[in-house]
């Protein structure tokens, strides 16, 4: 599969959102239980463009975008400045393909460019095993386990956090 990647622009809210909408009502990597409307995510995206930390798509060979990450903020407090936590959904057509493992090694080239010393993954679903794989794969350590913290599907469920130093 040939790809590219290029920073995010609000033109690409709609394609972000069909993405984030699939995840949310069949996965568990995200505990949203309702998929967030464009206007969320516009806002959601400005928000991570005001505070300077990179969004990025992926964008398949007819330009259209197949996955997204972006670096927002771990905690809301001005001591947790110097940290960003990342995420990344892939439309379906891109899963296997090395997308993933793309768009988070240039979100961590980003982040690292821009000043930001830590980078934390919170991955919901301890059964999430290709997304902490792929962090893994990229030096992110195992911090903790927060066990039974979600429920979704009518599961309860784990969340596995994991940080790199940039």
């Amino acid at each position: 599969m040939r790809y590219s990647i290029r920073p995010a622009t609000l033109e690409d809210a709609a394609s972000i959102q069909a993405i984030y909408a699939h995840h949310v009502k069949t996965g568990t990597g995200t505990f949203e239980l309702d998929p967030p409307d464009l206007s969320e995510i516009q806002t959601r995206m400005t928000k991570i463009a005001t505070r300077g930390s990179p969004w990025l798509v992926a964008c398949g060979e007819d330009g259209g975008v197949i996955g997204y990450a972006y670096a927002g903020a771990f905690r809301e407090r001005p001591a947790y400045n110097c940290t960003v936590e990342d995420s990344i959904y892939l439309g379906p057509e891109a899963i296997g393909h090395g997308v993933g493992r793309a768009l988070l090694a240039e979100l961590i080239a980003r982040c690292t460019e821009t000043g930001y010393t830590q980078m934390l993954a919170v991955i919901g679903d301890s059964g999430n095993l290709a997304s902490i794989g792929l962090h893994r794969a990229l030096g992110f350590e195992d911090v903790g386990v927060l066990r039974d913290v979600g429920h979704k599907f009518g599961r309860h469920l784990d969340v596995v956090i994991l940080q790199k130093s940039l």
